[in-house]
């Protein structure tokens, strides 16, 4: 058994397979995932599990070199979420939500939160420790 760190064994698996410049998406529970790409479903039930606090886990236990936001995020909370993590999420990189809709399907896999804030969905550019 793990002393500390992630214990759900499927994202701890996923998380093991990443190399540098692979994308992670941490999404809403409304954002469109293709059948075929790889999910961790966490969306418990209305606002469970929180965006928020998967990408602290995230952020825990991966090196980001930047991150993809929505252009649409910018006056909701996910831009305070993320100027919160800012030293953590690398170079912050704007584009339109369909373009980001778009890009999920080239992520090595999707975590799905239960959240339920509007653009809560952001893409994680794995980076190197050294």
């Amino acid at each position: 058994m793990r002393r500390a760190g992630l214990r759900h064994a499927e994202l701890s698996r996923l998380i093991g397979l990443l190399g540098h410049t692979d994308t992670v998406v941490i999404a809403d529970c409304g954002l469109p995932i293709p059948r075929d790409l790889p999910m961790v479903d966490l969306a418990l039930g209305h606002g469970e599990i929180a965006f928020r606090t998967v990408l602290d886990i995230m952020l825990s236990e991966i090196v980001v070199q930047a991150h993809t936001v929505a252009d649409e995020s910018l006056d909701s909370q996910v831009q305070e979420w993320c100027a919160e993590r800012a030293p953590h999420l690398g170079e912050a990189i704007m584009v339109p939500h369909e373009e980001l809709k778009a890009r999920v399907a080239q992520a090595a896999f999707v975590v799905r939160t239960g959240e339920e804030t509007p653009y809560a969905n952001v893409i994680l550019q794995c980076g190197v420790p050294f």
